[in-house]
């Protein structure tokens, strides 16, 4: 025992001990996972962070009086002796599965009350109770294994950044406010009354600022801060991304740089699924949108949306026809391979008035007939059918769907559409990461509540064709040296050619609205730099939240988190956000303004 008492709670974690250390004694100390009696013989799955062994007390032991009394989720030292399993007891999926430990000694480290939630097994339980108890929501299994997969995710990021020159650098967390495309959280300042710091929505300029500072190939994983109304890709209050910038590039070195980093993650973490080899698709973004109705497909997905526009001009379906008589007006098709049944055009039609549509018109060919059936197809006769069935690349047995009007109005609902007919017709290959660039952002967009030009995408990037493309050309259609990555339905990182001549910033600024001043006001540092010798650069920024989302298999980003707000943006563990108090509002020189409270009905 000299052994086990120079080492106060363990000699061994619960994931160490094999068949080799038969015969051994040994301490251990962990939480008692499941406690079995068998006639009178007591068995405790005994975990820590490392595993799990199987702990054994029968009545012999003089350790079993007190072993009677553990519950779950106690805290317990278990000295003993190691021993092989009966045979046809090994449990093959356990690493410590051919041994247990026949317990002669317990101590009680921490006794557990009731407990709101069970950590064996995999239950469900409500969001409020597992993000209140999140300490033991984190003991379960699934939930802990995601965390861990977490951080050695991130480890590879960080060497896969160093192995291609990249240095790791960290930006400040209390900056100014920036116009990032959300709201910013404020921080009050002390010392200086009435003015306030930001907490950064990414770290933009400062990572910029470090190209002119002439650090060449700079990265972090670092913290963003976004006052957003909850999303379902992403998490209210904070998130964190692999941020970096590259100096002296253009746009294709940073696809050279930024494809074996993501790539090699996603193989080395993605359970043998197929990851796209490099090169990876780059896809114009209005190819994207016109194909998949989104600009980051899901490239699991076959189904490519098409223009059928001239199958309907002129034809006896007047509703498709009239609308055509607009040349901004289009009709798309979404094809339905295998989807040749009126039961399924009907649940497809049922579905798009849920989502707010008027319904979904479609065309379906049956097995064993020639031309097709429904309403549109007795509207537009056989050969216009016929045209788009062979434009579609479809047969019997298949259908067609359609989405009409504006497509700038309609493009999202097609989207949407062609993901269900996808899902529905089960086309979608599960064990695959698809991956592709999406290029040629447009740099501006019409925002149609505020009836003005707005930047579309990153307000730093460099148009294509340059100042000279400022100057001369409609805003709304320059396109920006912007790109993201797609992968499986998301976008899991963004970014671009920066735009680095002041002239230019100034110019791009001015199409969105902002004068010379407001630009020297809110971006000073950046403005000033780029007067002294200002390299051309570009980077990007790459959402670990999501990416490790994706390869755990998760469905919520709140699996991948540690300590995450609940869609309301509650802390409900630490009980944030809360009221300050009138001492440390005096101290900030802050007063209170809160909105009415509505009187409850009678």
């Amino acid at each position: 025992m000299t052994k086990l008492n120079s080492q106060r709670y363990r000699s061994h974690t619960c994931g160490a001990l094999r068949a080799g250390d038969d015969g051994q004694t040994t301490r251990l100390s962990g939480w008692c996972h499941r406690i079995r009696d068998h006639g009178g013989v007591l068995f405790v799955d005994l975990r820590d962070h490392y595993g799990m062994t199987q702990c054994v007390i029968d009545p012999d032991s003089p350790a079993f009086q007190l072993a009677e009394t553990l519950r779950s989720e106690w805290v317990v030292r278990f000295d003993g002796k190691v021993r092989l399993r009966p045979n046809g007891t090994e449990n093959k999926d356990l690493p410590t599965g051919e041994i247990e430990i026949f317990v002669t000694e317990i101590e009680v480290l921490g006794v557990a009350g009731e407990l709101p939630l069970m950590v064996f097994g995999d239950q469900p339980f409500p969001e409020e109770t597992r993000l209140k108890y999140r300490f033991l929501d984190l003991r379960r299994e699934r939930l802990h294994n995601n965390i861990m997969t977490r951080g050695k995710i991130i480890d590879m990021m960080r060497a896969r950044m160093r192995d291609q020159g990249f240095n790791e650098f960290q930006t400040p967390i209390l900056t100014a406010s920036s116009p990032e495309g959300a709201r910013d959280f404020l921080v009050p300042s002390r010392i200086h009354p009435g003015t306030f710091y930001a907490l950064p929505q990414a770290p933009q300029q400062y990572k910029q600022l470090l190209m002119m500072a002439g650090f060449d190939r700079y990265f972090q994983i670092a913290p963003c801060f976004r006052d957003e109304d909850p999303r379902a890709d992403r998490l209210p209050g904070e998130f964190y991304q692999l941020d970096l910038e590259m100096s002296f590039v253009e746009q294709e070195d940073i696809f050279v740089a930024v494809e074996p980093v993501i790539g090699d993650v996603f193989r080395a973490f993605g359970q043998g699924k197929h990851v796209t080899p490099s090169p990876w698709p780059r896809i114009p973004y209005a190819e994207s949108m016109s194909k998949y109705g989104s600009d980051k497909p899901d490239l699991r997905n076959p189904l490519v949306m098409q223009d059928v526009s001239e199958h309907f001009r002129g034809s006896n379906f007047k509703v498709f026809a009239r609308m055509l008589e607009d040349p901004k007006n289009r009709v798309w098709a979404i094809p339905a391979p295998g989807g040749g049944q009126r039961t399924f055009c009907d649940r497809m039609n049922s579905w798009a008035q849920g989502e707010g549509q008027p319904g979904l018109g479609y065309v379906f060919w049956r097995e064993g007939e020639t031309g097709g059936a429904g309403p549109i197809a007795n509207n537009i006769g056989p050969e216009r059918t016929e045209a788009i069935r062979l434009q579609l690349g479809l047969k019997e047995g298949d259908a067609a769907f359609f989405a009409a009007g504006d497509p700038d109005k309609f493009v999202k609902f097609a989207g949407a559409a062609r993901t269900k007919v996808g899902q529905d017709l089960n086309l979608i290959d599960e064990n695959r990461y698809e991956l592709a660039w999406i290029v040629d952002f447009p740099m501006f967009e019409w925002n149609e509540d505020e009836k003005k030009v707005d930047f579309s995408h990153n307000p730093f990037s460099m148009p294509q064709g340059g100042y000279e493309a400022l100057q001369n050309q409609d805003p709304l259609t320059i396109k920006a040296f912007q790109y993201d990555i797609a992968c499986n339905g998301f976008e899991i990182a963004s970014g671009g050619i920066r735009n680095h001549k002041p002239e230019a910033m100034v110019k791009a600024f001015e199409i969105a609205g902002y004068g010379e001043e407001t630009v020297i006001e809110r971006f000073g540092g950046m403005y000033r730099a780029f007067h002294y010798g200002a390299p051309p650069h570009g980077g990007m920024a790459a959402g670990v939240d999501r990416i490790v989302m994706l390869l755990v298999g998760a469905q919520n980003l709140r699996e991948v988190t540690l300590f995450p707000m609940n869609q309301q943006a509650q802390d409900l563990l630490m009980g944030a956000p809360a009221a300050p108090t009138n001492q440390q509002l005096r101290e900030l020189h802050l007063r209170l303004n809160l909105p009415e409270q509505k009187a409850p009905k009678a």
